[in-house]
């Protein structure tokens, strides 16, 4: 090793303890500084599993047993703060962010972890965002951070399913909170949105996908809470034609309860979006690019207009206000691919809302991450609390190489920087097949 390697090598290592020092201030107790320091070192370091004994086995090599029980008792037994710690992990990898940009948007998203059995906290018949199908798995609701150079993670919770909630004797077992109820996906977000602006978390745009899109409360919320978004929504979205909305409420002539609710009447109706499509010139789509793939440009046909929502507005008193309606319709398609509702401004240009709504992007990339590199779905446990510690001490790693990115060269292995030890002789983890 060259006396620059050498010199990069240390230099990394400073700042990674000065980094997991500054986290593990809110840990609640010194003890746990240390294994605090190992379990984040090893989620950076290279290997197949992630999870407690591997680790172990890795980094303390000589004592294999102490290192595995200090591990498992942090990430497992302590009664420390996730929301403390990815606080922390905010404050400490926003500058390195925001050296390349403001943060633009709030990336809404949940992801799946497929998994056997019955007992894993969460852990039921549902649709997998990983495998694209049902299957069994947990599902963790996440809010991310994000501008042009990167996203982090800032909030991350599991969905507990209604089976879970309802069970008293495998909510012990789990060591499910009692303040845990059930709440649907949107919900949780939106109280992870609100946790986020009651910390001053620097703001942005709310971009979703149509899980959260298609609910027309998690979209009224946002805006109630002074936010922006743009929200992908399935093609039988109704709204009204640019230029329209519902009729006010019929004036009554004689004496009685005045009438208050908008009406629509056969000839004077909302559409689909996917009427509306089909009803717009050509000369309304135009080629937008919005960034550079790994092989070309990615770019596509949209259109935008100005449309109303009209999800349950008979039974509102006044019209909804007006919004962007985004179009995605490749060339040579039969019909669109895609649609977006979005509160940004009137003023927003199609390149804006499409840019916008093409970055999600990045939280798909902070999942494969997550996963493959820093083994967020690599935990073992069963319980509540070590599901999250888990994910959040995957978050403090993540960040940290985050806020390395900017001092390496593109493709540059960040974590090469960490010495790791040899296995001892003759290791095998649990579960491993025995030698012949």
């Amino acid at each position: 090793m060259s006396i620059e390697q050498k010199h990069m090598l240390s230099a990394t290592e400073r700042r990674f303890k000065k980094y997991v020092d500054r986290l593990a201030s809110v840990l609640g107790h010194v003890d746990r500084v240390a294994p605090f320091r190992l379990y984040t070192t090893g989620l950076l370091l290279p290997g197949d599993r992630k999870s407690v004994e591997p680790m172990a086995a890795r980094l303390v090599p000589e004592r294999v047993r102490a290192a595995h029980q200090s591990l498992h008792h942090l990430v497992a037994q302590a009664e420390w703060s996730d929301r403390a710690v990815l606080s922390e992990v905010y404050e400490a990898v926003l500058p390195a962010i925001e050296r390349h940009g403001p943060i633009r948007a709030w990336i809404v998203d949940d992801t799946g972890i497929p998994k056997k059995g019955s007992h894993s906290v969460g852990v039921a018949h549902q649709y997998c965002g990983n495998l694209g199908k049902q299957a069994n798995c947990q599902v963790a609701v996440t809010l991310s951070i994000a501008n042009a150079f990167a996203s982090l993670p800032i909030a991350h919770q599991l969905y507990l399913p209604e089976e879970w909630t309802k069970s008293k004797v495998r909510r012990a077992k789990a060591g499910v909170p009692r303040g845990v109820r059930f709440a649907t996906k949107p919900q949780i977000t939106l109280e992870q949105i609100r946790a986020a602006l009651a910390a001053d978390v620097v703001p942005g745009v709310i971009v979703a996908d149509a899980a959260y899109g298609n609910n027309t409360v998690f979209r009224d919320e946002v805006t109630k809470m002074g936010l922006q978004y743009i929200v992908s929504v399935q093609s039988n979205t109704t709204i009204w034609r640019p230029g329209e909305a519902p009729l006010p409420p019929r004036k009554r002539k004689g004496p009685g309860r005045r009438a208050t609710l908008l009406r629509r009447t056969v000839r004077h109706a909302p559409v689909s979006m996917e009427e509306l499509a089909a009803q717009l010139p050509p000369s309304a789509f135009r080629t937008v690019t919005w960034r550079e793939g790994t092989a070309a440009a990615l770019q596509s046909r949209f259109a935008a207009v100005r449309v109303r929502p009209a999800h349950l507005d008979t039974l509102r008193s006044t019209a909804r206000e007006e919004e962007w309606l985004l179009i995605e319709w490749p060339k040579g398609e039969e019909k669109p691919r895609k649609y977006w509702l979005s509160t940004l401004p009137p003023s927003a240009t199609l390149h804006e809302l499409v840019e916008m709504a093409q970055s999600r992007w990045r939280i798909e990339r902070d999942y494969q991450e997550l996963k493959d590199e820093l083994g967020l779905d690599h935990y073992e446990g069963r319980s509540w609390r070590g599901f999250h510690h888990h994910a959040t001490l995957c978050i403090a790693a993540y960040g940290f190489l985050i806020a390395e990115r900017g001092a390496f060269p593109p493709g540059k292995d960040i974590r090469s920087a960490f010495r790791q030890s040899p296995l001892p002789d003759g290791y095998r983890p649990r579960g491993a097949a025995r030698a012949s």
